[in-house]
C-alpha cells in the first residue's frame, strides 16, 4: 500500500505531501524529517527501509520525489509509480524549485490523486492524467451550446415583445385611447403611463450586453459544471476582487512589465507630447502579408498657461506613403508648407491640463517588406508527433522591441512540449494550452532567433501564432524636433514620450 507521496528538500522539509491513508501531520512530517538521515550516499539504491515503512525516492535537482510505502508492497510497482510521479511534476512546474512547486501545489495534488486512490495505483498514463485534471466534458459543451441558443431566442423574443408593446402604445396615443395593459394582473387597471414605463424599461434593458437567464432553466443547470473556463473563471475573479481580494493575473503582470519598460520620463516638462502608434497585422503561414494597418497620433499636454501659444516643428522622414491628418483647429496650410503645427487663429491658446490630439496618421498596406517582425512557423509531422521550428527576424532594424511574447497554440491533453533549442525563455500555460516564447529585447544586435520543440499533434494545431511587444521607438519616423512660441519664435523646453504597441499581430 502506498501511504504518501511527497516532494521535499534535501533537508527533509515537505513542500507538497499527499497522504493516501489516514495519517496525522506530525507522523508524516516525522517520516520525511527522518528520510535524509536514513539515506546512504555511498550506495546506488533508490529506496531505503525502516522497521515500519519503505522510502522509494528519486532525486530531482535540489529536491526529492519520495513515496512512502508499507514494507510488503511490490518494489517494482512502486518504482514504476515513482517514475510516473516524477514525470507529472515538470508538466505543471517550469522549474524544479521550491517556490515553483509551492505555487502549483494544488495542481500537483489533483494529479497525484489521479495516480493513486486509497493507497493503490490506478492504471493511468500521463495523457490520461492531463485529461482528467482538465475535466474537459463533451456534455458540458453541449449544455453550454443549448443554453446559448436559449439565451439568443429569449433575447429575440424580448425585443419582439418590446416592439409590439411600443407599437400598441403609439397606436393608443394616436387614437386617444388607453394603452392596452398586461394580462393576468387586471389588465384593464393598468394605465397608459405605466405601460409606457414598463415598455421603456424593457427596451432599456437591451442596451447592456448581459445575457439574460434562459426562458426555461433545465435541471442540469444546477448540477456541477466540470472544466469551467473562460467567462466563469473571469466572473469568479471579479467576485474575489469585489470582496477585497488582491488578484494578480498574468495579464496584470504583463501590463505592469509594460508600464516599467514604457515608464514616462522623470522630468515631464510643461509642454509634454505623447506619440503613440498601434499596429494591426495579419500574415499567412506560407508568407505574404494579408493586411497591415498602423495608426499613430501626437497628443499634446500643456500644464503652464504661458506656453499655451506655441507651434510644434514636425520632422517627417517617412518614405512609406503615410496619410497625415491634422486637427480641424490646426492650420493645415502652415503644416503643409512649413511642417509646423499651430492653431488657425494665432491669438488663441491650446487647452491647458488636457491631452489634445493635434496630428494623426495612418498606414495601410499589403507590401511584405513593410512587416516589422517576420515569424516563420514550420511544423513537420514525425510519426504521431510534430516537430515545430519557429523563427523570428527583425526587418525594421531601427526598431527596438521590448517584452516580446510569441504565443503558439498547442493541442490539448497531450502534455508539455519537449523543448530542443531556444533563444530566450519559454512558458508553458497548461490551462490554456499555449506555449509562450519570451524575448526581453529584439533589436539590430539581436535581430533573429529560433525555437525548436516537439509534441503530439497535427501541423494545423500550432496556428494562429500571435505576437505582442512594446517599443519606445515608433515605426513611422515622425518626430517633434522643436517647440517655439508664436510671439518671438523663442524655443520652449518640451518632453516626449513615444510608444509603439500591438493591437493585433497574427500569423494564420
Amino acid at each position: 500500500v502506498l501511504l504518501a507521496a511527497a516532494v521535499c528538500t534535501k533537508a527533509g522539509k515537505a513542500i507538497v505531501s499527499r497522504q493516501f491513508v489516514e495519517m496525522t501531520r506530525t507522523r508524516i512530517e516525522g517520516l520525511l524529517a527522518a528520510f535524509p538521515k536514513l539515506m546512504n550516499t555511498g550506495k546506488q539504491h533508490t529506496f531505503v527501509e525502516t522497521e515500519s515503512v519503505r522510502y522509494v525516492y528519486q532525486p530531482m535537482e535540489k529536491l526529492y520525489m519520495v513515496l512512502i510505502t508499507t514494507k510488503n508492497s511490490n518494489i517494482l510497482e512502486d518504482l514504476e509509480t515513482l517514475r510516473l510521479f516524477s514525470r507529472v511534476i515538470p508538466e505543471y512546474c517550469r522549474a524544479l524549485e521550491e517556490n515553483e512547486i509551492s505555487e502549483h501545489c494544488f495542481d500537483l495534488i489533483f494529479a497525484f490523486d489521479e495516480i493513486v486512490a486509497l493507497g493503490y495505483r490506478e492504471n493511468v498514463n500521463l495523457a490520461q492524467i492531463r485529461t482528467f485534471t482538465e475535466m474537459d466534458s463533451h456534455e458540458e459543451k453541449v449544455f453550454r451550446a443549448v443554453r446559448e441558443t436559449q439565451e439568443r431566442e429569449a433575447k429575440a423574443e424580448m425585443r419582439r415583445k418590446a416592439k409590439e408593446l411600443q407599437q400598441a402604445r403609439r397606436d393608443a396615443e394616436r387614437h386617444g385611447k388607453k394603452a392596452p395593459g398586461f394580462g393576468g394582473f387586471g389588465s384593464s387597471a393598468v394605465s397608459g403611463g405605466t405601460t409606457a414605463m414598463i415598455t421603456e424599461t424593457i427596451i432599456e434593458t437591451e442596451k447592456p450586453k448581459v445575457a439574460p437567464a434562459p426562458a426555461r432553466p433545465s435541471g442540469p443547470s444546477k448540477a456541477l459544471k466540470l472544466g469551467a473556463k473562460g467567462k466563469e473563471v473571469d466572473n469568479f475573479v471579479d467576485k474575489l476582487k469585489s470582496e477585497g481580494e488582491n488578484i494578480m493575473t498574468s495579464v496584470g503582470k504583463r501590463s505592469a512589465e509594460a508600464a516599467k519598460v514604457l515608464a514616462p520620463p522623470i522630468n515631464v516638462e510643461s509642454v509634454h507630447m505623447k506619440i503613440e502608434e498601434k499596429i494591426s497585422l495579419t500574415c499567412g503561414r506560407d508568407g505574404g502579408l494579408q493586411n497591415m494597418e498602423l495608426h499613430g497620433m501626437i497628443m499634446l499636454h500643456i500644464s503652464d498657461e504661458k506656453f499655451a501659444r506655441i507651434r510644434l516643428h514636425v520632422e517627417n522622414e517617412d518614405k512609406r506613403g503615410v496619410q497625415l491628418q491634422t486637427h480641424p483647429n490646426v492650420d493645415k496650410k502652415l503644416f503643409t508648407t512649413e511642417s509646423q503645427i499651430g492653431l488657425k487663429n494665432p491669438e488663441k491658446s491650446f487647452p491647458i491640463n488636457s491631452d489634445v490630439g493635434v496630428l494623426k496618421w495612418r498606414l495601410q498596406t499589403t507590401e511584405e517588406s513593410f512587416i516589422p517582425l517576420t515569424i516563420n512557423c514550420w511544423p513537420s509531422e514525425s510519426g504521431n508527433s510534430c516537430d515545430v521550428n519557429i523563427e523570428y527576424e527583425l526587418q525594421e532594424e531601427s526598431l527596438e522591441l521590448n517584452d516580446v511574447i510569441i504565443t503558439i497554440p498547442l493541442p490539448s491533453g497531450v502534455g508539455a512540449p519537449v523543448i530542443g533549442e531556444i533563444d530566450g525563455e519559454y512558458r508553458h500555460d497548461s490551462r490554456r494550452n499555449l506555449l509562450e516564447w519570451c524575448l526581453p529585447v529584439i533589436d539590430a544586435k539581436n535581430k533573429s532567433g529560433s525555437l525548436e520543440f516537439s509534441i503530439v499533434g497535427q501541423p494545423n494545431d500550432f496556428f494562429p501564432v500571435q505576437v505582442s511587444f512594446i517599443s519606445k521607438k515608433n515605426y513611422c519616423n515622425i518626430q517633434v524636433t522643436k517647440v517655439t512660441q508664436v510671439d518671438g519664435n523663442s524655443p520652449v523646453r518640451f518632453s516626449t514620450e513615444t510608444t509603439f504597441l500591438v493591437d493585433k499581430y497574427e500569423i494564420l
